[in-house]
């Protein structure tokens, strides 16, 4: 017993042995690749000049990712790096012909890394270098919210102007043959009593003709739902009157299940619902903020106005106010931004989206051309996307 007690003992002695080598193991590995990380991360440690257009430093108005600055902040803690923020006054990519863009800045070497939506292009590719896509979007319309009114013509919207015309016919006519059946038996009444009377002359005394105003009444007010007294209880007489009641609830039923649709329906439509709405149109003014690549008869249109084109986004929003005949196009990310900060500003809603998008986008960052850092933004990229963080963050702005 006790020498199997002692084999029980060295056996688990000598697995516990074995389990506290592979762990110490483990833990020299782990911190062998740590190390080996930080050596192969070309970020760690550096301090890098960045351009991120909506940090408070620079003029209001320019546009920009609105998540630009976490997803810088999770960059450096990530790569352990730190970085400073370079003033710039520019909105566009390219330079002009006169003047400095934002890739300016890269090729002088006073930016490391531009936080800002840059469409991938061959050209772009020979002059700066550009990281995985880090988000992916749609260019949409940004059209004014027309003023709400009344919704009279909902009245008359459930059928159309022959049904109305012949719903006036038919009341007349019901009404002046329910006028002459009355009058037809009162006459016949009236003869009736004439031949019997006792004098044997022709009696002056009123015979009650039926009035015209009771039938309008009677055939007015089952259209109304309001129905009313049957004049007479001739058979003739409700033979008439019992089917145009019928014929009126129909055509109240009709009219009452579909009148709702109509006035609950917006008075003004929205001014465009696609893109191919301003193609088609010759007096809706399609603003553009100096971008390029779309159809040629979308730039034709731009061309055609002379204040079609805006320095700055916060311009071509201003020209897109409630009345006027402007769209601006867009990523669909920057409407959402400028329709809440409109709406918090103005406590209206004056800005919505068209129904329809308008081609799909990718978007990176640049970099100088030949940066060594490219891949590595990239890989931190990666890790967004695989995180699900930049989906969050665009639920959380």
């Amino acid at each position: 017993m006790c020498q199997n007690f002692l084999e029980y003992q060295t056996y688990t002695f000598s697995v516990m042995s074995c389990l506290a080598v592979l762990f110490l193991a483990l833990m020299i590995w782990f911190n062998a690749l740590n190390t080996l990380a930080l050596t192969l991360n070309p970020l760690n440690g550096k301090h890098l000049r960045t351009i991120w257009p909506r940090w408070s430093g620079n003029p209001k108005g320019l546009s920009g990712p609105l998540k630009g600055g976490v997803v810088l902040e999770y960059l450096a803690a990530r790569f352990n790096f730190t970085y400073e923020m370079v003033r710039v006054a520019e909105n566009r990519l390219e330079p002009p012909e006169k003047g400095k863009g934002l890739f300016s800045y890269l090729w002088d070497e006073q930016c490391d890394l531009l936080l800002q939506d840059v469409q991938p292009t061959f050209r772009r590719l020979q002059v700066v270098d550009m990281t995985l896509p880090w988000n992916y979007d749609y260019f949409s319309f940004l059209i004014p919210v027309h003023d709400e009114a009344a919704n009279i013509d909902a009245v008359i919207k459930p059928f159309q102007w022959p049904v109305w015309i012949g719903l006036g016919i038919s009341s007349v006519i019901v009404i002046v043959i329910l006028f002459l059946i009355q009058r037809h038996l009162d006459d016949r009444d009236g003869l009736e009593r004439d031949s019997t009377s006792n004098n044997g002359k022709n009696a002056d005394s009123t015979r009650g003709h039926g009035q015209p105003g009771s039938q309008y009444l009677y055939v007015l007010g089952n259209l109304l739902s309001q129905s009313g007294p049957c004049t007479s209880r001739r058979l003739s007489f409700r033979l008439v009157a019992g089917v145009w009641t019928l014929a009126a609830f129909i055509f109240v039923q009709g009219y009452n299940s579909t009148l709702f649709t109509y006035v609950v329906a917006p008075v003004n439509q929205p001014l465009i619902n696609s893109v191919y709405d301003i193609a088609e149109s010759s007096d809706i003014v399609l603003l553009n903020s100096n971008a390029t690549g779309l159809y040629s008869k979308l730039r034709d249109r731009v061309n055609s106005f002379p204040h079609s084109r805006c320095t700055l986004v916060a311009d071509c929003i201003r020209l897109v106010n409630p009345g006027s005949r402007k769209v601006f196009i867009d990523a669909n990310i920057y409407h959402l931004d400028a329709i809440i900060e409109d709406f918090q500003s103005t406590k209206k809603c004056n800005l919505q989206l068209a129904r329809d998008g308008f081609i799909s986008i990718i978007t990176t960052f640049a970099l100088p051309k030949g940066s060594p850092f490219t891949k590595t933004i990239s890989q931190g990229l990666l890790e967004l996307h695989q995180t699900g963080l930049i989906d969050y963050w665009d639920i959380w702005f």
